[in-house]
């Protein structure tokens, strides 16, 4: 079991034809991801890697009955694609794009969640379900094997190249992941840490998640809420990196646009402390999530 995406799932690419997204393709299908049709407005009846491109995301529904976008356009197409794909009843939405203005953001996320749509990103390296070999996005890249193997913890990450290293944090520790997920950097997101574990909760093939969070946000405390309102019961294991940026300047933006510390706000040292208060298993160095899980899970 998984969440979000399994060997079911009816994948479309949009974007299919630039240089990165082609790349992507080749890797999602190498790893055995099953990729029905890409869209590039102009493109309509050319292949990418066997793959079949359309002029429209419309003219990709009505011939795959697709239920998945995987979205891979420049920041200024960013919105309309998220629009075109909602417009034709994909149901979940992942957005690899990154630097999206914000206003653009704030409205395709409004209009998903007035739709029903699940959003994951922007500005995510994607999902991976090890099962069911399915992934959206380079999540992985070519060697997926490395990091992502089957299992029954969930992964949750903040930070797209994290999502890998904390995936094989767990493998090292001798167990698999049921699902991976990079939310996206960005400070406007559609899925939340919260968002995921209400999720994660409810998968009978999920005994316990691992966060890797940043400063910035209220999304751990968020989190936090959620666990202490019996919303999730399963073990938490969580790491939050940047507790030396509390000595720099406020409002200092720490790599991701999400990750800054503002008024008091978004502190690692507080999310470190109220994840603590919830029942979290927090740690203090990375490389503590092997034994702690261990430990924990025996």
């Amino acid at each position: 079991m998984a969440i979000l995406i399994s060997d079911k799932t009816r994948i479309l690419i949009q974007g299919i034809t630039g240089r990165e997204a082609s790349m992507v393709t080749r890797h999602m299908l190498d790893y055995g991801t099953e990729i029905l049709a890409g869209v590039t407005p102009g493109r309509g009846g050319q292949e990418i890697h066997g793959v079949p491109v359309y002029d429209t995301v419309k003219a990709a529904v009505r011939r795959h009955g697709c239920d998945t976008s995987l979205i891979y356009v420049p920041p200024a197409f960013a919105y309309d694609a998220v629009m075109e794909a909602i417009a034709n009843g994909i149901k979940l939405l992942v957005i690899i794009t990154e630097n999206i203005p914000q206003r653009d953001a704030v409205r395709f996320l409004y209009a998903a969640r007035q739709s029903g749509v699940r959003v994951i990103g922007p500005n995510s390296v994607g999902i991976i379900n090890p099962a069911d070999r399915v992934k959206l996005g380079a999540i992985g890249g070519d060697n997926v094997e490395r990091c992502f193997v089957p299992g029954r913890v969930g992964v949750i990450s903040r930070s797209g190249g994290m999502t890998a290293e904390t995936s094989w944090m767990v493998k090292r520790a001798g167990y698999g992941v049921s699902t991976s997920i990079s939310i996206g950097g960005d400070a406007l997101i559609g899925s939340t840490i919260r968002d995921l574990l209400e999720l994660f909760e409810h998968d009978p093939g999920t005994e316990a998640v691992v966060t890797f969070s940043e400063p910035g946000t209220r999304q751990e405390e968020e989190a936090a809420d959620f666990i202490e309102k019996g919303g999730f019961t399963k073990p938490l294991f969580s790491y939050v990196a940047g507790r030396f940026t509390e000595g720099m300047p406020e409002g200092t933006v720490f790599g991701h646009a999400g990750a800054i510390i503002s008024g008091g706000r978004g502190k690692p040292s507080a999310k470190m402390e109220r994840l603590k208060r919830a029942g979290a298993h927090v740690v203090d160095h990375f490389d503590q999530i092997i034994d702690e899980l261990r430990r924990v899970l025996k």
